[in-house]
């Protein structure tokens, strides 16, 4: 299995679980320093990035299937030009904007070459995309979302949707393509993601904030609950289908803010929608949003239970209080 973005949050713990299950993996590596790290795990590296589309193609034809979990999270990442395109391409504050649609174009150009080269094989491909990219909860019937559901223009998670529109492109070609939507928080040791960032503001803030009543709802999974079921996808997920790696469907967001202001011993209050974006920066839309989700489907499906502990019995423990960086 050919794994691209394997020394992530996400990745590490896919690899781990299908090396655990018996697979034979490979894993596109940034750096010999990368390379390294994936050997003594017991990986074959693979140098390149998801801008090196020849590599990618090389990795992916020479495989029995592949997962694609990297995506620019840096300017870094980002070749020259297109680096600046971002920085000076407009105003200062629509950068992280920019930056996004470069990320998710590059992105694109990825699955597109993974997928050219898994053509009419009948070979397994597994991406994901996140639950933030459906609707919020107040822009369609009251219920949590469901594997049916298709991406809006309206969430804060848009830029990504693209992805969804060539994984079904992709099925249509030959290929078992499928797609995992994760929670907005996916939650474990190491996290990386939305939380660690709420928990940076709160400190810098000296307060533990929810947006007006705290009563929308974020999805949650544990990364390990995650990585089973990337690997149930890939062994035996059907063609176009689209999947939810979600544990917990519904938890107030009000919930989290409590817990990580007991932890940090700071206040916990409520703000305004319009306060919102000068105290969570770029985060706002996301904390903002209702995004329950359901992984009925999925579930009946592969036959996947999620089996680690929750966000908030997760998030109360030491290890997610160390220093973090706030968002800006």
């Amino acid at each position: 299995v050919f794994v691209t973005g394997a020394t992530g949050f996400v990745g590490s713990a896919v690899v781990k679980e299908l090396i655990g299950a018996g697979h034979t993996v490979t894993a596109l590596a940034r750096s010999e320093e990368k390379a390294q790290s994936l050997q003594v795990k017991g990986i074959t590296p693979h140098l390149g990035d998801i801008n090196d589309l020849r590599s990618l193609h090389n990795a992916a034809v020479a495989a029995d299937g592949v997962i694609h979990l990297a995506f620019m999270h840096g300017l870094s990442q980002i070749p020259v030009q297109k680096r600046l395109r971002v920085l000076l391409g407009g105003l200062p504050t629509g950068i992280v904007s920019r930056f996004l649609a470069v990320a998710a174009e590059a992105d694109s150009q990825a699955i597109n070459t993974l997928g050219a080269a898994l053509k009419g094989s009948g070979r397994p491909f597994v991406t994901t995309f996140g639950t933030m990219g459906l609707a919020d909860s107040t822009m369609r019937a009251p219920r949590p979302a469901t594997e049916n559901d298709m991406p809006s223009t309206g969430s804060p998670g848009i830029a990504r949707a693209m992805t969804e529109e060539t994984v079904e492109s992709l099925a249509s070609l030959g290929v078992r393509a499928t797609m995992i939507r994760l929670a907005p928080s996916v939650h474990g040791d190491g996290d990386t993601g939305f939380v660690p960032q709420l928990i940076a503001t709160a400190r810098k803030k000296s307060v533990s904030a929810y947006i007006g009543d705290g009563s929308n709802r974020w999805a949650a999974i544990h990364r390990t609950d995650a990585a089973r079921l990337f690997r149930l996808a890939l062994e035996s997920g059907v063609a176009g289908a689209r999947y939810h790696g979600v544990a917990e469907e519904s938890i107030p967001f009000r919930t989290i803010a409590e817990v990580i202001g007991r932890r940090l011993n700071i206040p916990v209050v409520g703000i305004s929608a319009q306060a919102a974006p000068k105290h969570f920066s770029f985060l706002a839309p996301f904390i903002m949003a209702d995004n329950p989700a359901s992984s009925d489907l999925t579930r009946a499906q592969l036959g996947w239970q999620p089996l680690e502990k929750g966000l908030l019995a997760d998030l109360d423990h030491e290890r997610y209080f160390k220093t973090t960086k706030a968002a800006s």
